[in-house]
């Protein structure tokens, strides 16, 4: 809790302070600080509570005591911290009561300490008790804390702070005990009339306004009062107050009070109490009768004794000759006067005669003032005045003394009433005015009438501000007689105002009784004013007016300060508003004027024109036409705001005064929009920046709204005001109008400008009054009509521009569309009948467009008003408009179609689910007016547009048509094929689509139909093209909601007749190039546009839209082919659409042949992989591009061809994958025959192209693409074996010449003597086919012959691309069809592999190499996978495949492995790369195959292993000669055959995986490795020998280290030592000795013999 932790916060500090000198109270603070801090205390049965609210402190007087012992010290800390925390205690109700007393008494002990800070203390505590619940009860307690405060207040030890503070807490004490005694009593809580003394207001309209509030409330309090009972008993606290009040009365009276025990106070002090007192607590005295018998017996006798002086009057002495307590006498006085007169009537009166009594005594000049203020407000009952020729200081009493009566309505009504309306009276008030007016008039002959003008906008000013003015003693006599001078034309001033508002009062008065009409109520005539109010007030305004206007006109003409201008211009609004509801013509017109002059600063010769002007009367053209230079003065700012608040008072009553009203508008219009208007003056160099500045800016905004809201306020007002108001903006513009025609320059301008505003305020009056348009529309739009047909083009665009808004704003009223929307619709009505719905001010507000556009002759208004009908179409229906909109259509001015189609836009792209079902097909027909029309290409193309938005519209329509209508079809249609999603429809379109019956739909959509196909013929391109897209896109995205009939009508007449036209119209077109929009010339020669190629010929252009065509035709096949191919009229168009297909692959562009083919793909593609394509349609594609390829070889020239040839092989490729299960035989052999077609075109096309350019043909790119996608499905199995032999006659194949010419080859004994010249059964070069092994030998390439097979020969670099794909077909392929065509693929690879000798650095040779050893790779792993061959491939096919690999290792290892080249042929990377090649295929052969349990026969492991042979034997076989110049990788490559021997010979029981077949190559290849290792060992002594000292060559010094090494390191199997060549005996010790794996170093003992022995 907070207030816990405060509380302990201060027994801290008072324990703290009292720490040293004062352990008891150390100890209290301690004790209670252990209280508060564990919040618990022993309640009466010895149990703990916690100290959790202030009560339970309060019951506990511990905390209490601890604070009252701290004080008890007196000492001036420890008191600080006492009193604070009583004051903390007494506001948060934690004491009892009954420490009341004990407490008063502390107080009182400590408000005799001579410390500041406590005496304060002491008085907050007093207070503090006062306001909470310790509020003394009884006398003594009360007595003695007032006491306190009075002590204090009278010591004169006390600082002046303490004797303020304690004044102030005596008065708030008194307040508090009254407010209590106001409660006990159970009295009005109210205060009436509180707030003191009635001082001047701020402004005279308050000093009038708080007379009336005043004599208002004193009224309805004494109705109130007397309806009380006068109490006589009194309870306890009302006892109290009264003797409070009896010791302040006998205080105030100089004697001495009992109950206060105070001797004296100042009486002005005790008097400004009882005056509070008085003025704040009525109901006190006026209901309890004890109190009210001390007002009547003592009070007011004390101040009827204040009221007297010692000798008649003279001066007193002492404090009661003080202004201030004469004036605390006087206010006081005024308070009994003003609120206890009915119950002190007798009293009143002897206070009324003192007061008279002072006027005329010779007094100080102040106390006369403060006698002069009480009667200016409570003189009512003085009747009669005498003006007689008195001094300055005369006067001027008896100037406050008539402004006193001019601001008393009450008082100024009764005058006028006996003696002005009295014709035998005198006129009393009129003579006041005029004297209060002569007062005013004489400021014009004074001499120091500048000064003092300036000191009467002071005072007002002064006033303005709160601040009383009176005269200064120490002045000098000058400023004495200028301030005199000017207090008098002040109060006459004042004077004059206070008659104007009373003469407004009065008729508030008259309005609120019902006399008059209030000016916001409508009015037709005048009422004759016949009540009693009213008839005085019309009688004040003509006595009085004239003279009013002339003194106030005088003065406000001639002051400058803001304060007095202000209240005079408050009077002219008063006294207008007031002529104005009295109907008082006269009046009201001359104070119009009057302030109107003041409003723009005219020049000099228009100020002299006379302020009363006539309400019709025109001003003179100098005060209009000279605005070079407008000043806005703060006066003319505020004149204006006052002249808009007449305006919207009295803008019923004005009638024919508006006149004056808008010119002085208009005026201050066109200085707002002047850049030469500022709203201050200021030199001519600073008036741009001046123009910048904020203040400025705010006033031109605030009197612009001021305006404008003005004619907004024009709802308000009656229609005949309306009409009133209008007619005055009229009469304003014709008289401009006419002066246009006449003048010129500025004037012209200014002219303008007033047009202008009266053009605006009409449309805003218009505006406003949309409720009740009709009576008004005609003098509006008529005035409008006569300015459209006014030569001067400004006027003529604002009539446009006015017209726009006014017939846009009726249109579009809440009103008007209501009613629009509560028209019915259906498709039952007709144009005629929709017509006639249509209201009278509907027609009204559009008869002016038709008007401006039929009757004018100027373009620019024709447009103006299409303009107009853009904006009206937004907001009404356009059912009238059609035939408006088809004529303009036909106009030759490109402005008028283009604003024309505009509206047509709106229509059909908001307003069409609005448009009835009749009216469609006029709509329908205005659109395709506006699509062939030949002004403005985009329109056409917009238009266009627009029937697309139709179709879609109309096709909504057909889906709510009845379902008996579908049934009866007997068809349906299913949705779009290729996933498109139905249009979303709203609500409201849905149901006006649905209400368009199915056959008027029909209708609808053929019509849009025809329109379309015949703009598919426009010259213009642009327009057909757009044209084709929008049929075709419609039919494809409405087609599944049209019916059968309508699609036979559809495929009849516009789909397929459609392309026949446009072929027809693209074949009879020109091909002569366009020559561009000519720009200009340079050098004599015109320069023209660039047009691009291909679109620079009419036939080209055509051509584009044939493809637009096919691409529309291919969406419609695609997404309905099914529907469609079973109507009668599509085998026609299908068989069509064919033919053209074919024609245009072979005469057509390449866009239109890509187009046409992409026509057929999209339509079979789509529907093959879904089944719902018919195998005749396959069929008939594959023969359209058979046949197009066929004959295309007779079309010569065609540059597309190429293109033309890739799409379709694409296509077919994409045809078979997508249609695989409907492809036979039959039509697979088809497909395959159409791409060897192709490739054969393509090769003699293209014949020596990689000669020329080194880049494969875009024809044979596309063939290897779609290879792959030609596998054949198992149903197709038996197609394997087609596919790979047309596959295979692309690769190299053998020349004729070749199969007759040739030797036998020799001896394989000869390789040993050369092994060159044993190279192979066959050689190839580039082009040749195999020749049965060991038949013949290849020929060198020179002797090639130059004649080729019957088909030309592909190039290498499509035969490079086609290996891989080759080997990728042949691994896929099935087992059974593998094996026969097998062998024939191993002779291809090795026709491609044998192109090194020809060409080394070519790829088809790798290529081969890397495929033959994929294959071979395969069928080792496969044949180990399964456990040996297929049972379905016999043993002769695996022989011969095995026959065939032998001769291809026997051929390419021998004759081209390890050969040396020319050393510029390949570089050193693609060397290595070829000899890892060489490695690769040996190590294949080597490991994988002869290691594996292969099925090969032994003669062909045999044939393998000789091949090994045959190359290892390179390097031994050579002279040493050769050997020393043969490259390293050829060595490299013999060494490495020779290893795979060793190899293959040798036996490792970790590795190899003995079977009967490893056993075989190991017999086979020791006894080849023992002949080639004992021909080594035999050369090497040889060679040796010859050499002599010189060395041998490296590498054959590397092949003995190896030979002897291997040798020494081989293991062999026990199979393998069978078939060595030894004696029998050492076979039969070797079987015995198992431990001896190396039997073959037995063989070659001689061998190493003849070694040792040599050198």
């Amino acid at each position: 809790m907070a207030f816990m932790a405060v509380l302990e916060s201060d027994l801290r500090a008072l324990c703290a302070e009292a720490r040293r000198r004062y352990p008891a109270v150390k100890d209290g603070a301690e004790h209670a600080i252990l209280k508060l801090g564990i919040h618990v205390f022993l309640d009466d049965n010895l149990q703990l509570r916690s100290l959790s609210s202030p009560s339970e402190i309060a019951q506990n007087e511990d905390i209490l005591r601890i604070f009252l012992a701290a004080c008890e010290v007196k000492i001036v800390k420890l008191s600080v911290i006492g009193l604070s925390c009583l004051q903390k205690l007494i506001a948060h109700d934690a004491v009892a009561l009954s420490a009341l007393k004990e407490i008063l008494s502390t107080l009182k002990d400590h408000a005799e300490m001579a410390d500041e800070i406590v005496q304060l203390k002491t008085l907050q505590t007093v207070l503090t008790i006062l306001q909470s619940r310790l509020h003394p009860e009884d006398e003594d307690n009360m007595a003695q804390a007032l006491d306190i405060c009075l002590r204090l207040l009278e010591n004169n030890r006390s600082s002046d702070s303490v004797r303020s503070t304690a004044a102030a807490t005596f008065r708030q004490a008194v307040a508090l005990i009254f407010d209590h005694v106001v409660r006990a009593e159970s009295l009005p809580s109210g205060k009436f009339g509180s707030g003191g003394y009635i001082s001047r207001a701020s402004s005279v309209t308050g000093d009038v306004s708080r007379s009336i509030n005043l004599s208002e409330s004193l009224e309805h309090e004494s109705v109130s009062r007397g309806s009380e009972l006068v109490r006589e008993t009194l309870t306890r606290a009302g006892k109290l107050g009264l003797r409070l009040l009896e010791d302040l009365t006998a205080l105030a009276a100089s004697g001495s009070a009992i109950w206060l025990r105070v001797n004296s106070l100042p009486r002005s002090f005790v008097l400004d109490i009882l005056e509070f007192i008085l003025s704040s607590y009525v109901a006190v005295f006026i209901t309890l009768l004890p109190y009210k018998q001390v007002l009547r017996h003592q009070i007011c006798s004390l101040l009827m004794t204040s009221l007297r002086t010692d000798a008649e009057f003279n001066q007193p002495e002492g404090e009661a000759g003080e202004p201030s307590f004469r004036r605390l006498v006087l206010r006081s006085v005024a308070h009994i006067i003003r609120l206890y007169s009915s119950s002190l009537i007798t009293e009143c009166e002897v206070f009324l005669s003192m007061l008279l009594k002072v006027t005329f005594l010779d007094l100080p000049l102040w106390h006369r003032i403060l006698v002069l203020e009480v009667l200016r407000v409570f003189l009512s009952m003085l009747l009669k005045v005498t003006f007689l020729d008195l001094p300055l200081w005369h006067r001027i009493l008896v100037l406050e003394v008539l402004r006193g009566f001019c601001l008393e309505p009450r008082t100024l009504r009764i005058l006028f009433q006996n003696f002005d309306m009295h014709l035998k009276n005198t006129n009393v008030v009129e003579g006041i005015v005029k004297a209060l007016a002569r007062v005013v008039s004489s400021v014009q002959v004074q001499e120091t009438s500048e000064e003092s003008l300036t000191a009467v906008a002071g005072m007002f000013s002064s006033k303005a501000k709160g601040i009383e003015w009176s005269l200064d003693n120490d002045a000098s006599n000058t400023a004495v007689l200028v301030a005199s001078e000017a207090h008098a034309i002040t109060l006459a001033v004042e004077g004059l105002l206070g008659v104007v508002f009373t003469v407004a009062a009065l008729t508030d008065e008259a309005v609120d009784v019902g006399e008059l009409e209030s000016p916001r109520c409508d009015y037709d005539l005048p009422n004759n004013c016949s009540g009693k109010t009213a008839l005085l007030c019309l009688a004040m305004v003509d006595s009085l007016w004239l003279t009013i206007l002339d003194a106030l006109s005088l003065i406000l003409s001639r002051s400058q300060g803001e304060a007095i201008v202000l209240e005079i211009l408050k009077g002219y609004q008063a006294f207008t508003q007031a002529c104005g509801v009295l109907h008082a013509v006269e009046p009201l017109n001359s104070f119009l004027a009057s302030l109107c002059k003041f409003t723009i600063n005219f020049p000099i010769e228009a100020e002299k024109k006379s302020a009363l002007q006539s309400p019709g009367s025109k001003r003179s053209e100098s005060s209009v036409d000279q605005w070079d230079s407008v000043v806005l003065t703060p006066k003319n700012v505020q004149a204006l705001r006052t002249l808009f608040n007449i305006a919207h008072r009295l803008h019923n009553v004005l009638g024919p005064s508006w006149v004056l009203v808008l010119e002085t508008l208009a005026a201050l219009d066109r200085a707002i929009h002047s850049p030469h208007a500022t709203t201050q003056e200021v030199s001519p160099g600073a008036k741009k920046l001046m123009r910048e500045s904020s203040g400025q800016y705010s006033d031109f905004s605030i009197l612009s709204s001021l305006n404008s809201q003005l004619f907004e306020s024009s709802a308000l007002m009656h229609i005949s005001a309306v009409k009133s108001l209008l007619s005055a903006l009229r009469q304003l513009s014709e008289q401009c109008v006419s002066a246009t025609s006449i003048v010129s320059g500025p004037t012209s301008s200014q002219k303008l400008g007033s047009i202008t505003f009266s053009v605006e305020r009409m449309i805003s009056i218009l505006v406003n009054n949309l409720h009740r348009v009709e009576p008004l529309w005609d003098l509006v739009v008529g005035h409008f009509l006569e300015l459209a047909d006014k030569p001067n083009q400004h006027l003529r665009n604002m009539a446009l521009d006015a017209l726009d808004k006014s017939i846009c704003a009726v249109l579009g009223s809440d009103h008007l569309q209501e009613s629009l929307s509560t028209r019915p619709k259906g498709t039952s009505q007709t144009m005629e009948t929709m017509l006639t719905e249509i209201t009278s001010l509907e027609c009204a507000a559009i008869s002016p467009l038709r008007v401006l556009y039929f009757s004018s002759q100027s373009v620019e208004v024709r447009a103006g008003s299409l303009k107009i009908l853009l904006h009206v179409l937004e907001l009404i229906d356009p059912l009238h408009f059609y035939s408006f909109l088809r004529s303009v259509a036909d106009a030759s001015e490109k402005e008028l179609v283009t604003l024309g189609f505009q509206s047509l836009r709106v229509i059909m792209n908001d307003g069409l689910s609005n448009i009835p079902a009749d009216c469609l097909q006029v709509c329908v027909d205005v659109t395709g007016a506006y699509s062939a029309q030949k002004t403005e290409l985009n329109i056409s193309l917009t238009a266009i547009g627009l029937l697309w938005t139709t179709t879609d519209f109309i096709a909504k329509g057909i889906i709510h048509g009845s379902a008996e209508e579908k049934e009866t079809d007997g068809h349906s249609i299913p949705k779009q094929i290729d996933g498109q999603k139905p249009e979303e429809q709203t609500p409201s379109v849905v149901d006006q689509a649905s209400s368009i019956d199915t056959v008027h739909c029909d209708k609808l959509l053929f019509a849009v139909f025809s329109l379309l196909q015949n703009l598919g013929a426009d010259e213009r391109p642009e327009v057909r093209n757009s044209a084709v897209r929008t049929l075709f896109q419609t039919l494809g995205s409405h087609g599944q909601k049209l019916s059968e009939s309508m699609w036979e009508d559809c495929l009849r007449t516009y789909v397929f007749p459609t392309l026949d036209r446009a072929s027809h119209m693209a074949a009879a077109s020109s091909k002569d190039e366009w020559q561009g929009k000519e720009l200009g010339t340079r050098g004599g020669k015109a320069v023209h546009m660039l047009i691009h190629h291909s679109r620079n010929t009419a036939q080209k252009q055509w051509d584009e839209t044939l493809v637009l065509i096919l691409g529309g035709i291919a969406r419609i096949l695609r997404s309905f082919f099914p529907f469609l191919r079973s109507l009668s009229s599509f085998k026609s168009g299908w068989e069509s659409l064919l033919l053209f297909v074919e024609n245009s692959i072979l005469k057509g562009s390449k866009e239109v042949a890509l187009a046409a083919i992409n026509c057929l793909q999209i339509t079979v593609v789509s529907h093959a992989s879904k089944g719902n394509l018919p195998l005749a349609c396959l069929t008939s594609v594959l023969n359209v591009y058979k046949h197009a390829l066929q004959k295309s070889t007779n079309y010569g020239g065609n540059a597309a061809s190429n293109k033309v040839k890739q799409e379709i092989l694409h296509g077919l490729g994409e045809l078979y994958v997508q249609a695989r299960r409907m492809f036979d035989d039959h039509l697979y052999t088809q497909l395959l025959g159409v791409i060897d077609l192709a490739v054969k075109q393509t090769v003699i096309n293209n014949d020596n192209f990689e000669t020329e350019f080194g880049h494969m043909p875009p024809v044979l790119r596309t063939v290897l693409e779609i290879m792959p996608l030609l596998v054949p499905t198992e149903h197709l199995s038996s197609m394997w074996l087609i596919l790979f032999r047309d596959i295979l006659q692309y690769l190299p194949k053998l020349d004729s010449s070749l199969l007759e010419e040739g030797d036998e080859a020799g001896p394989t004994s000869t390789v040993d003597q050369n092994p060159d010249a044993n190279l192979g059964p066959y050689e190839r070069s580039n082009g040749t086919s195999s020749i049965p092994l060991k038949k013949k030998e290849a020929k060198s390439p020179s002797s090639r012959s130059s004649t080729v097979a019957t088909a030309a020969l592909p190039s290498y670099l499509f035969a490079e691309k086609l290996v891989p794909v080759l080997v990728d077909l042949f691994l896929k392929a099935p087992s059974i069809g593998k094996y026969i065509i097998y062998p024939e693929i191993i002779q291809s690879l090795g026709r491609s592999m044998t192109t090194r000798r020809d060409y080394p650095d070519g790829a088809l040779w790798r290529l081969a190499v890397e495929g033959f050893n994929r294959i071979l790779v395969d069928d080792v792993c496969r044949l180990a996978v399964d456990g040996g061959f297929d049972s379905n491939t016999t043993k002769t096919a695996r022989s011969r495949i095995w026959k065939e690999v032998a001769d291809l290792y026997e051929i390419f290892l021998v004759g081209y492995c390890g050969r040396p080249l020319p050393s510029d042929s390949l570089s050193t990377v693609v060397g290595k790369a070829d000899e890892s090649l060489e490695m690769t295929t040996l190590d294949i052969l080597g490991d994988k195959i002869l290691k594996s349990p292969v099925d090969a026969p032994y003669d062909i492991l045999q044939i393998l292993v000789s091949t090994l042979d045959r190359c290892a034997s390179r390097t031994c076989s050579l002279p040493v000669e050769t050997v020393e110049l043969m490259p390293l990788h050829c060595s490299r490559f013999s060494l490495r055959c020779l290893q795979k021997l060793f190899s293959l010979s040798s036996y490792e029981e970790k590795t190899d995986n003995w079977s009967l077949e490893r056993s075989e190559v190991s017999k086979i290849s020791i006894m080849v490795l023992m002949t080639r290792c004992e021909y080594i060992l035999k050369r090497f002594l040889i060679d040796e020998n010859d050499l002599g000292e010189r060395p041998l060559p490296t590498a054959r010094l590397e092949e003995i280290m190896y030979v002897l090494q291997a040798l020494a390191s081989m293991i062999i199997h026990s199979d393998t030592v069978s078939v060595l060549p030894l004696h029998p005996h050492l076979k039969t010790g070797l079987a015995e000795e198992k431990n001896n794996r190396r039997p073959h170093l037995l063989v070659l003992f001689s061998s190493f013999c003849e070694l040792v022995v040599s050198r």
